[in-house]
Formats: structure tokens, C-alpha cells, sequence
């Protein structure tokens, strides 16, 4: 129960970026009252036993960090920590009828000689490098702007101070820079598929949902590094809950709200424990939900696009392409039927209602960067973790059966992936307490029931570019407004991954919403 009841601030929601903006708060000296629906904090960030009698703890939901600024850790004195990957990514493929791939990782050279094995030259790896030199300037000018009041798209496009980058991400569908850029089908294909995470979208799309999308993969901390959680994601969660109860928030679960009234300035949130009064909402959820508790009409539709697979394995699998350990291959991003034609075809079979024939999936070992999530008994037996995020799987495929359809295209994910191995994956897979596989696969309407997620949209609606919009907007107005967290009511706010700026583990929302507070009060 609730030890009060009125606060500052109640915040709906305890996904981890509520929880940032609860510490924030509370370390201000505001009282702060979380409330969250579930038997737990952290939202789609927790780390869960998802095994029976299996002592692995896995990223159930997200699963890599490179969007949370070191300033958040930093400034509520988080015990958190990261893991840089030793390699970027390895892709399989099949030249001249045998087996070979390409393998970004050990340094310049090493990568520049696997280029030039796949691709016989030297052009793509130069192309390469220039491509991501110009990713990784932008990176650097924007990332330490998502934690300011938004900029004009003047004033970011003036920060960035390169036209040629601008023009590449912010005007023009992604497509047409990398078929300037790349010859290679797999090397176009690996570039694009940061623009496809969760994004159901072509390389074309004139929307450029598809560079949006792509922006916030490549500018994370600045480099664009994905990062390895310490301890898996719940460490994440669990020290922000940590650090918000140290700064005197309350955090109550098993609380869903069920209400939300507002006059703009004083609210009152009903949930089972009854009726909460507040200066100020903070909504941690989407904005699908928000309009849900203030009885108000829905915003359109969101869906998301993507089948998540957590694993456990006895040991990792022999490749087919023997010049890569799997140790390698595994440690970094494993591409799976991501070449440029295939993620088009996958897209088109998708659009017109049937399940992509060659899944294109992304797969990860997390153990093998940190072992920690694993018990010492499992450890020394050499088992691993596998995570495998599908694309190109939106919500629409699964509606009128979503069981069959989460099977279907899990038995058709793993036969794609069982192309580039040289044994079946169902020989590598550990098996729990009772006897069962150890894997488990959610669909998009999965994520929906159990996290709130609309059509299993893990951004809750489509990314914005980190701007204000339109260029003639008085962004200046309010400081909601000017945070990128405003709602049509003044005391309540976004502070999840719907606001501008959010999407992925970054905490970015939850800092932003917490200073448009301070800001107003002064």
C-alpha cells in the first residue's frame, strides 16, 4: 500500500525508465510514488529464470545497452556496469557453392582481410570505413544532445555540420545511400539491418521510419557500441530500483492504475489500492495506455515487427565455415539470411500476409562476453546462451493464430539458421527439470499481453528523429515541450519510450521527464 495519499509526483509504470525518473525526483527531494502493475520492476529490462530447475537468468525481453548515457549511471550513482564486445559481427554465407562469411572483428586488418576474401577486393571494406567514420562523427555531436532540451532540426543539423551525413539519414530513404555506397549484397545487408530492429519497413520506405530507426542504432554513447549488460539486464533494473528506494521513492507492484483524471494542475490516479493524488503524472507506458487511463480516443495503431528467442545450449555449434571458431562467430552479432535482396524479399512476403520463407534473424551469445549470468555449475560444463531477435514479423501474421504462427516461424527461423552450421542447433540445446528444450520464443501479440507493448512495438510507436517538429514549433512553450516529454494535458508527461528521444534501454525518457519537473518549479 501507498504510505501516503498525495505525492509531487506518481509515476505509472516501473520500466526502467520510470525508475530513472523516480530517482531523479526523489534525490531532488520531491515524494515520488511508483506504481506498477506487475510483481516487479523493469518492465521489458529484467533478467528471469526462464528455464524450470536451470540456473541461467536470462535477458528475457532487451538484452544489449548502448543507449544509456554513462551521465545517468554517473548521477544516481549506479552499481551497473558493461562489457564491450570483442567482436562486432559475423556473417555466414555461401560463395562459389562452399561455405565462407565475413567476420568484423580483431582490428582493421583482420576485418579489411575477411572483406577481401568475400568480396575479392578492397572496395567494400574502404567503403565500409568511410561509411562508419561518418556514422560514428554524428555520433558524437548527437548522442550528448538526447539528454538537453530538443534541439531545432536547424540547430541539430547545424551541430552535426556535415551535409553529406545529413542528407544520407535525415532526407533520404536509407536504400539509396547504401547502394551508392556498397556493391556487396551481404555488406549492404549487414549495413541495413540496424534500420530494421523492431521496424517493419523497406530500405526505401519515403516515411524513412527505416532511417530513424538506424539513427538511434549508430549513435549510441557515441560510438554506436552495443554493449553487454553485466549480470544481464535485470543488474540494470535492479540498481535503479535500487537507487530510486535509496532517494526516498516509493515503489508499490501488483498496483496496475486503472485512471487517470486530470484538470492540468492536479491529478488523481486510481488504482486497486484506491484513489492517489499528485502534482504531476509521469507515464510510463505507451501512449496507447495513457489514452486508455484518461478515456480519450487512442493514437493510430502501432505494431511491431519482430520474433525474440532466448536459448540455452550445452555448448555452442560447429560452423560450416570452418576458417571462424564459434566462440567468434557467436560473441559478436550472428546475421542470419540479413543479405539486402533477402531482407527486401522477407519484407514483401511479409507485407502481402505470409511469413517470410527465409527468415532474416540476429543472434547473440551473451555468456560468452559474461558469464556471470549463469551458474558455476553450468559454467564449468560449458554451456552458453543463445539470443536471437527475428525480423520482418509484424504483428499482423499472428493474429489469428498465434501459437501455430510463433511455431511455424520459430521451426523456420532455426532451419535457416541450421543452414550455416555443421550440426543442428536441436543437438546443442540444454533441457530443463522436466525434460523440455530449453527455448522460448515471443511473437509480437506475446509482448503486447505481457508487457503492454502496443502490437509488440518496442518503441510503443514509430521513432522520431531527435528534433523539434515542425521547424516552426515554439518549442520554448513549456518545458515538456522543450524536454520532448509533453502530453495535451500540462501535468502529465511521457517519460517511456513513446516520447521523443525514447525507444531501446537508455533511460533517456525517464531523465528528460524528471528535469521538465525541476525546470518548472524552478
Amino acid at each position: 500500500m501507498p504510505e501516503r495519499t498525495s505525492y509531487d509526483a506518481v509515476i505509472v509504470g516501473g520500466g526502467h525508465n520510470g525508475l530513472v525518473a523516480a530517482a531523479y525526483l526523489a534525490r531532488a527531494g520531491r515524494s515520488v510514488l511508483v506504481l506498477e502493475r506487475l510483481d516487479h520492476t523493469g518492465g521489458a529490462a529484467v533478467s528471469t529464470r526462464a528455464f524450470a530447475g536451470v540456473d541461467a537468468r536470462l535477458s528475457r525481453y532487451s538484452y544489449l545497452v548502448s543507449l544509456l548515457p554513462p551521465k545517468i549511471v554517473r548521477d544516481l550513482g549506479l552499481r551497473f556496469a558493461v562489457r564491450k564486445r570483442t567482436v562486432s559481427s559475423y556473417t555466414p554465407a555461401v560463395r562459389d557453392g562452399g561455405p565462407t562469411g565475413l567476420l568484423v572483428a580483431g582490428g582493421e586488418d583482420r576485418t579489411r582481410a575477411s572483406f577481401a576474401h568475400l568480396t575479392g577486393s578492397d572496395r567494400e571494406f574502404d567503403a565500409w570505413q568511410r561509411f562508419y567514420a561518418g556514422t560514428r562523427r554524428l555520433a558524437e555531436r548527437v548522442f550528448p544532445t538526447l539528454t538537453e532540451p530538443l534541439p531545432t532540426r536547424a540547430a541539430l543539423r547545424a551541430a552535426i555540420d556535415d551535409d553529406a551525413i545529413w542528407h544520407a539519414l535525415f532526407e533520404r530513404p536509407l536504400g539509396e545511400v547504401v547502394e551508392e555506397t556498397f556493391t556487396d549484397d551481404l555488406v549492404r545487408g549487414v549495413v541495413l539491418t540496424d534500420a530494421l530492429i523492431g521496424t517493419f519497413a523497406t530500405a526505401h520506405d519515403p516515411s524513412l521510419r527505416q532511417n530513424r530507426c538506424f539513427l538511434y542504432h549508430v549513435i549510441g554513447g557515441g560510438t554506436g557500441d552495443w554493449d553487454v549488460p553485466i549480470g544481464g539486464m535485470g543488474a540494470l533494473t535492479d540498481a535503479l530500483a535500487d537507487a530510486a528506494r535509496r532517494a526516498g521513492a516509493e515503489i508499490v507492484t501488483n498496483c496496475p492504475v486503472t485512471a487517470l483524471a486530470t484538470d492540468g494542475r492536479t491529478a488523481e490516479v486510481t488504482c486497486d489500492q484506491g484513489t492517489i493524488g499528485a502534482r504531476r503524472v509521469l507515464v510510463n507506458a505507451a501512449p496507447r495506455e495513457l489514452a486508455h487511463l484518461l478515456g480519450e480516443t487512442p493514437p493510430p495503431p502501432a505494431e511491431g515487427a519482430q520474433l525474440k528467442v532466448n536459448m540455452l545450449l550445452t555448448r555452442l555449434p560447429r560452423l560450416r565455415d570452418r576458417q571462424v571458431d564459434p566462440r567468434e562467430a557467436f560473441s559478436g552479432t550472428f546475421h542470419v539470411a540479413e543479405g539486402y535482396d533477402q531482407l527486401e524479399q522477407a519484407y514483401h512476403q511479409a507485407a502481402s500476409g505470409r511469413l517470410p520463407a527465409a527468415p532474416p534473424s540476429e543472434i547473440y551469445c551473451h555468456s560468452l562476453t559474461d558469464p556471470s549470468i549463469l551458474g558455476a555449475d553450468l559454467v564449468r560444463q560449458g554451456y552458453q546462451t543463445l539470443t536471437l531477435f527475428g525480423l520482418h514479423t509484424p504483428a499482423r501474421l499472428f493474429t489469428a493464430d498465434n501459437d501455430t504462427t510463433r511455431e511455424r516461424l520459430l521451426a523456420a527461423t532455426l532451419a535457416e539458421l541450421d543452414t550455416h552450421l555443421a550440426e543442428p542447433l536441436a543437438d546443442c540445446l540444454a533441457h530443463d527439470a522436466d525434460g523440455r528444450p530449453c527455448i522460448e520464443a515471443k511473437s509480437p501479440l506475446d509482448l503486447d499481453r505481457e508487457l503492454g507493448l502496443p502490437g509488440g512495438n518496442i518503441f510503443h510507436r514509430d521513432l522520431a528523429f531527435p528534433y523539434a517538429d515542425p521547424e516552426g514549433a515554439d518549442v520554448a512553450a513549456t518545458a515538456p515541450a522543450r524536454w520532448g516529454v509533453a502530453t495535451t494535458h500540462p501535468n502529465v508527461l511521457l517519460c517511456g519510450a513513446g516520447a521523443l528521444r525514447g525507444g531501446g534501454v537508455s533511460g533517456i525518457p525517464g531523465h528528460n521527464a524528471a528535469m521538465a519537473v525541476l525546470e518548472e518549479e524552478g
